[in-house]
């Protein structure tokens, strides 16, 4: 059993997971790709929210009176703005602010600082978003038959390195269902056909109503989504395409780099909308090949890719420091 295992560790490593972690399962599970010494319980969160910390994003005309402004207005009601972050885009005329601050010293009531907050942005023509970081975000996975994503989404979750609860993973197909099992996790799996379709994408959306999901992830989700899908979460639906957008849009964009010959590939975590693949981009991230490269090199590395790709762009979302505008983002460091 023991070298079993790690030739399975090995196997993951090799595709690019991080090695400290390791890739296992409940011991009732039969499949074969999965392995355990001892029996997992559910999840456990371990990372907790910072107390009383709490997110402003801000988004209008470029002024050089915002930031004075915000710090102003925070301050006058007894917050500490712990990080401020600024960007002026000068070809449009936009600027954009995220500020982290603590609010445990405040002087007035959360609706009482909205209001104040929403009388500056109006005076200075500004939209802002204010989180108050109350609870986790709910976030549902939705998969077909690759696993690798899912594998480091959880296993990160599972690490504490997520701040965000996963109360569901939605499927088309049953093969991952012992992985959701083995994390405790509710799997649900709606058949999709061409007559199908949208009534079963109405259950989805349905169900994650119910459940108040915050941020769908589609983890390898091998089904296009409808405009109605789209819209029910605009930029909450974040898809992790295979590629370096917009190169290679559509399925099977390894081959076709491959049949090119590129040097570089990559993969790209984007918001899902109504134009296939062409939703604003959150993160890229590349990885090099050369003529020795078969195209089962190419899929190798670009699984790796994609892990790495999707979480920070999930991690970004989750820490709210991701500002879209038009068909970009602005998204700030950690």
């Amino acid at each position: 059993m023991s070298a079993t295992i790690d030739a399975h560790v090995k196997r993951f490593d090799n595709l690019g997971m991080d090695s400290s972690v390791r890739s296992v399962t409940s011991a009732s599970c039969e499949s074969d790709k999965f392995y355990t010494t001892t029996a997992w319980s559910p999840v456990k969160e371990k990372r907790e929210l910072p107390q009383h910390i709490a997110t402003l994003r801000v988004l209008g005309k470029n002024s050089v009176n915002v930031n004075m402004a915000m710090a102003e207005l925070l301050n006058s009601h007894g917050c500490v703005v712990e990080h401020s972050e600024q960007f002026r885009d000068h070809d449009i005329d936009a600027y954009f602010q995220r500020v982290e601050f603590k609010y445990e010293t405040m002087r007035k009531t959360t609706e009482q600082l909205e209001g104040a907050v929403a009388e500056v942005c109006g005076r200075l023509g500004l939209e802002f978003q204010l989180n108050w970081n109350s609870r986790k975000k709910n976030v549902c996975v939705m998969v077909s038959k690759y696993d690798h994503v899912l594998w480091e989404i959880l296993l990160r979750h599972k690490a504490g390195e997520l701040a965000c609860n996963i109360p569901l993973i939605i499927s088309n197909h049953e093969d991952l269902r012992p992985i959701a099992e083995a994390f405790g996790i509710r799997f649900e799996v709606f058949k999709i056909t061409k007559d199908t379709k949208r009534a079963q994408e109405d259950a989805e959306i349905a169900l994650c109503r119910e459940l108040d999901v915050d941020l769908v992830i589609l983890a390898r989700y091998m089904q296009i989504m409808s405009d109605e899908f789209c819209s029910a979460f605009t930029h909450r639906c974040i898809n992790i395409h295979h590629s370096f957008l917009p190169a290679f849009i559509g399925s099977k964009p390894y081959h076709r780099a491959f049949d090119r010959g590129v040097k570089l590939i990559g993969a790209t975590a984007h918001y899902a909308t109504a134009c296939l693949d062409e939703g604003p981009i959150i993160e890229q991230e590349v990885e090099r090949v050369t003529h020795r490269d078969s195209i089962e090199d190419l899929l190798r590395k670009g699984r790796g890719v994609e892990r790495r790709t999707l979480l920070h762009a999930l991690r970004a979302h989750l820490e709210d420091r991701v500002v879209v505008y038009g068909n970009k983002t602005v998204v700030f460091e950690n």
